[in-house]
């Protein structure tokens, strides 16, 4: 069972820190549903086993969906074949559910977006990821870190990072320091399909040139009746919060059906 380096294979071999990972799940009596991606040999699956909680493993790796099921033959019925990527995930678990994984780094980001996309679904979501992705997507305005990512993300989740992964911990272990994140859904945050598009258009254009200031890199969408002196416009992206990017997002949206 040796790991397949064109899918990003790193397996955790470290007991401590799997369980570490586990018991960083915040338990709900609402959601009794649990998706691991990429379970690989079962290292967090054994521990995931042991919560009083319905497990999901949804892996790309046939061989390791083998291995599993051999190791966990009751459970096969929950141990799908498939690209996480490209599942609908609504057909495979319809209730609330919390995400975790040790994520193929090389897909990491995208496993974030799937995330977002399925947020009506997904109530939290505890992973490995590279320590610089991690920094990354939990990191507030003003750090050098706050991006696309962060915003996107923290927009619907609170962001925390909870510990550092030392590359001895996986075999074969990675040529990067490693990170544990969790991600918990925020309350009663709710946005029609395109105001988020918007959204994803404003904070893409404003880091795409995040040495400008937002009145010259959101020119081209800028709505006329938009006034140029407004302080959102003078600032750069990495001095505007959360809150700040879904104010710019609702003013630009007005003005624009408005027109």
């Amino acid at each position: 069972m040796k790991a397949k380096k064109h899918l990003g294979q790193h397996f955790l071999v470290d007991q401590s820190i799997a369980q570490r990972i586990v018991g960083s799940l915040i338990d709900s009596d609402e959601v009794k549903n649990i998706v691991e991606v990429g379970p690989g040999k079962g290292m967090l699956t054994k521990y995931l086993l042991q919560l009083d909680q319905e497990v999901v493993m949804i892996d790309a790796d046939i061989d390791m969906v083998e291995h599993l099921k051999q190791q966990y033959p009751v459970h096969t019925e929950r141990i799908i074949h498939a690209n996480f990527l490209k599942c609908n995930l609504p057909q495979i678990v319809p209730h609330a559910f919390s995400l975790i994984g040790n994520f193929p780094y090389y897909i990491s980001t995208q496993i974030v977006f799937k995330m977002l996309d399925n947020r009506t679904l997904i109530t939290q979501m505890v992973g490995m990821f590279q320590k610089e992705v991690a920094t990354r997507i939990v990191s507030g305005h003003g750090s050098k870190a706050y991006g696309i990512l962060s915003v996107l993300v923290q927009v619907f989740y609170q962001a925390e990072y909870l510990f550092s992964v030392k590359p001895g911990s996986f075999s074969p272990p990675p040529k990067v320091t490693s990170a544990v994140i969790r991600l918990t859904r925020k309350n009663g945050v709710d946005m029609a399909p395109e105001v988020e598009k918007r959204l994803r258009q404003v904070v893409k254009m404003a880091f795409n040139q995040r040495r400008k200031m937002l009145r010259n890199s959101l020119k081209s969408i800028l709505p006329k009746p938009f006034d140029p002196t407004h302080p959102f416009l003078t600032r750069r992206p990495e001095q505007m919060s959360i809150d700040d990017f879904l104010e710019l997002n609702r003013i630009i949206y007005l003005y624009a059906n408005e027109s």
